[in-house]
């Protein structure tokens, strides 16, 4: 019986290919377990359009993104820490901070997940920090640390 994977199977194929297995098997197993489905014509055509529109939805996505990603790059942001009399700050500046800093002054929200400190910020300073919006776009923002009064 020819099944078309919806989702990975170990030793069997990857999401989307179309694969030859055992009647007893698919009925038993693939599908019921929703791993697969039979792949009529109606069903392969459903799959072929959804990749297709899911390709044009990620490539609008990642257009989106490269613009954000210019109109970014190269801005400044100000994060206000707390710092001793020397400039070493009272614990280190987060992603998490640089994210809330980055909201606040460019009304960009970005996951804390997304932004990337070079090294632990632990002096009142000028750093860059980059901005992965997508695999292809990034922006490279500076930061300047200051100690707050």
């Amino acid at each position: 019986m020819k099944i078309l994977l919806t989702e990975d199977v170990r030793k069997l194929g990857k999401a989307g290919e179309v694969v030859d297995v055992a009647d007893g098997y698919a009925r038993n197993f693939i599908i019921p377990k929703k791993l697969g489905v039979e792949a009529t014509k109606a069903v392969l055509n459903d799959w072929e359009t959804k990749k297709k529109a899911d390709a044009a939805r990620r490539a609008k996505e990642e257009e989106e993104a490269i613009a954000l990603a210019a109109q970014y790059n190269g801005k400044w942001i100000t994060v206000k820490e707390k710092a001793g009399e020397n400039g070493k700050l009272f614990g280190s500046v987060t992603p998490q901070d640089v994210a809330d800093a980055i909201e606040k002054q460019l009304g960009l929200t970005v996951d804390k997940k997304k932004v990337v400190v070079p090294e632990d910020i632990k002096t009142v300073g000028e750093y860059d920090v980059t901005l992965r919006l997508m695999a292809s776009a990034a922006a490279s923002i500076h930061m300047k640390v200051e100690a707050d009064a």
